[in-house]
């Protein structure tokens, strides 16, 4: 009875792992077709993206990339914590990974509201129009990703993970690296391609 306790655990874990990894697949057709937009329209109205490109600040977005590269270095501990069974690390790297979400949204709102301030609106232009899409799809892709990480925090602080129980905390943490990984192509694609 043990023996076949234990397969249904393996089965559902494999099942849990299989339903992240289509849902990420799913996420990377959404900004796929995205990418081809902006390289669609990029093409159509090259002087528009080379001049407006200009008004975009480079600093905060810079600011953001690195944001979001130590954010993926604190949720890979996160996962390296459980996976040997220390729970404390777990909490705090997720506490961190979870702040550091938080800047980088609070630095895109100071963006936008640059933007709007100067009466840079996504109908301005076509650029503005796609950088607007873009940047703010991904920026509900980071608020989930910060509440999803809220969730695996509280559960983590309730005692739920152990180092043969986290399918949860590594399957958010794929998600995670995944809103990374869209922006480090974002970044260059909008801020530094003139």
């Amino acid at each position: 009875m043990e023996h076949v306790a234990g397969v249904e655990e393996i089965h559902r874990f494999e099942t849990s792992k299989m339903g992240v990894w289509i849902f990420l697949f799913s996420e990377i057709l959404l900004f796929g077709g995205l990418f081809a937009t902006y390289a669609v329209f990029r093409s159509l109205f090259p002087q528009d993206f080379a001049r407006d490109n200009r008004e975009l600040n480079v600093l905060l977005g810079s600011v953001n990339t690195v944001v979001l590269l130590c954010s993926s270095l604190t949720v890979a501990l996160a996962v390296a914590s459980i996976q040997r069974g220390k729970t404390r690390p777990l909490k705090w790297h997720l506490a961190l990974t979870i702040l550091l979400g938080l800047v980088f949204l609070v630095n895109k709102f100071i963006e936008y509201s640059g933007k709007f301030s100067h009466g840079i609106f996504p109908s301005t232009s076509h650029f503005f129009s796609i950088y607007f899409v873009m940047t703010g799809l991904h920026g509900l892709h980071v608020l989930g990703g910060v509440a999803a990480l809220s969730l695996v925090l509280f559960l983590a602080v309730r005692g739920r993970f152990s180092s043969t129980n986290y399918v949860l905390v590594e399957g958010t943490a794929l998600y995670w690296h995944l809103v990374d990984v869209i922006w480090i192509y974002l970044f260059p694609l909008l801020y530094l391609v003139a």
